[in-house]
């Protein structure tokens, strides 16, 4: 394994059961990169996810991010990566500035450093809710751009994104692509998970694919379009490595 890239997965598999969710996995993430995952529900994207930010422990292979094992430096990779998941996590018993008071102290930053981040993040995600309310009465999209601001809170090196525009408005939605595509220039490495291929296409420089918890394809769209068919749009050439799509119609409409 090379302790120069931002990610490195070998050979991972995970089992639920009988059931394999991730299959024999292997990818590797430079510094820098912006990588899209691409696949269809049950594809193995959020358990891959889950497995690179410690979230749950491979059945078998090995995962290094910056350059450590996750087994072995698992706070050490915490404190370096951001995470927004795709389940809600936040507290709902909290506001959200409570909220991120208590994500900022347990990065270790102080409250007044919290604070002036806070307030930067919920200007810019245009997250506004009245003083007082609780997380558990925002909307779905407040929370995920709650999610978010919590993840960026400390500034990661790493940042992992599970399905980060759902539930998100236009205008949000092109304020966080912007906002990405600024970390990404900044030297932040970002892998996205989506099942929006227009955006993975405008934002991400690398696209890996999976199906069935194995790595269809790797590379960018440029390269997998020379692999897989120079005249393929990013859907056709999604849909065509996941066999085709079925006929949209019924029998009695």
């Amino acid at each position: 394994m090379n302790a120069g890239a931002a990610l490195e997965i070998a050979a991972v598999t995970k089992r639920f059961g009988s059931k394999v969710a991730v299959d024999a996995l292997s990818l590797r993430v430079e510094r820098g990169a912006f990588v899209g995952v691409l696949g269809r529900n049950g594809a193995g994207k959020t358990t891959t996810i889950n497995m690179a930010t410690g979230l749950m422990p491979p059945s078998a292979g090995q995962i290094r991010v910056l350059g450590l094992d996750i087994d072995k430096h698992a706070l050490e990779i915490k404190r370096r990566i951001g995470v927004m998941a795709q389940e809600d996590s936040v507290f709902g018993f909290l506001t959200g500035p409570q909220y991120l008071l208590f994500a900022g102290r347990i990065r270790g930053l102080s409250d007044a450093e919290v604070a002036r981040r806070a307030d930067e993040l919920f200007d810019t995600l245009d997250l506004a809710p009245e003083p007082g309310t609780l997380v558990c009465d925002y909307s779905y999209g407040m929370k995920k751009k709650l999610e978010l601001a919590a993840a960026l809170l400390h500034g990661p090196e790493v940042l992992f994104l599970d399905e980060p525009f759902e539930g998100i408005d236009p205008v949000t939605g092109r304020t966080i692509r912007e906002l990405l595509s600024g970390l990404q220039r900044k030297g932040v490495t970002l892998m996205m998970s989506s099942h929006v291929l227009e955006i993975v296409e405008k934002l991400c420089g690398a696209i890996a694919i999976l199906e069935k918890g194995k790595l269809m394809g790797f590379g960018t769209v440029a390269e997998l379009r020379a692999l897989h068919g120079e005249s393929e749009s990013l859907e056709d050439l999604f849909v065509s490595l996941m066999g085709g799509a079925k006929r949209g119609t019924l029998s009695w409409l």
